[in-house]
């Protein structure tokens, strides 16, 4: 790591974290909050993910559908009107959007070929996003200025590595630039992460063995072809299985590139203070 006490942490001039964990714990927040002091440059993944590497996918999506219908076409043929995604910071829906659901498509599923295709282009667009890293920890003090950097990952990070293997590139490139922070829910948290999924359901990734597996099991165990399985539904039975095939992983990062923080002391962070007396009693605790 490198920060290797919390001394060393709290007197660094540039403090640089990767916040790993659900979505939903606290990582976009406690960002937010540190990017407002001034001193902070926020990098968001999905954010990059959705301007530099899904942009172009998105927006081609946005036109098929468009092309369906005659006054549109007309007018994107003519170069007459301009469709593009205007995402923000505060608002990536379009991105999960385009991820989308499979299932009945009068119910605005995707056929699996076309989800598991989409799910390939996010996976390689997280990649290439996690590594520019390095990139932007540069480019924020170098043409910006900032002193600290934090990095707000989506919650599909662990998906994509493997913890286990001290060469894996994505991990060796994130742990050689920052330090890795885990916020770790508890069974009361995740209870209701189920329930505000319940509530909301939304497109999210996975790794295609899982994805592969929970499809066929529900197919099997609802007994529905393909085209009549209810998206909302299939992806409301994914998401504990999600929670529980992720929260291994993300201790295996923990244990083996970064520190652990709860999602308590999280949401009791106010300050930039605050959050590097957090930081700080994490590194201690590891030893």
């Amino acid at each position: 790591m490198i920060y290797i006490s919390a001394k060393h942490w709290l007197e660094a001039p540039r403090k640089r974290v990767i916040l790993i964990g659900m979505s939903g714990l606290g990582k976009t927040h406690v960002s937010q909050m540190l990017r407002g002091t001034g001193d902070w440059f926020h990098y968001s993944i999905d954010y990059r993910i959705g301007t530099r590497y899904m942009g172009e996918h998105i927006a081609d999506n946005a036109k098929a559908e468009a092309m369906k219908v005659p006054f549109l076409r007309d007018l994107l043929m003519s170069d007459s009107i301009y469709i593009g995604s205007n995402i923000t910071f505060e608002n990536l829906a379009v991105v999960s959007s385009y991820l989308g659901k499979p299932g009945d498509p009068a119910k605005g599923g995707l056929p699996y070929a076309e989800y598991t295709r989409r799910q390939e282009q996010f996976r390689q667009a997280e990649i290439n996003a996690l590594l520019d890293t390095g990139h932007f920890i540069d480019r924020a003090q170098r043409l910006y200025g900032y002193p600290h950097f934090v990095c707000d990952t989506g919650g599909s990070i662990c998906e994509w590595v493997d913890p286990k293997d001290p060469n894996d590139p994505v991990l060796r490139h994130l742990a050689d630039q920052a330090l890795m922070v885990w916020i770790k829910g508890d069974a009361a948290h995740t209870a209701e992460l189920i329930r505000r999924f319940d509530r909301a359901p939304k497109p999210m990734s996975y790794m295609p063995e899982f994805l592969d597996r929970v499809w066929h099991e529900y197919l099997r165990e609802n007994n529905v072809k393909e085209g009549d399985v209810d998206p909302d539904a299939f992806i409301r039975w994914t998401y504990a299985q999600a929670l529980a095939h992720r929260q291994p992983r993300y201790a295996a990062m923990a244990e083996n590139w970064g520190i652990t923080v709860s999602a308590d002391d999280v949401a009791q962070v106010k300050t930039a203070h605050d959050f590097d007396v957090m930081i700080a009693r994490a590194l201690d605790a590891k030893g």
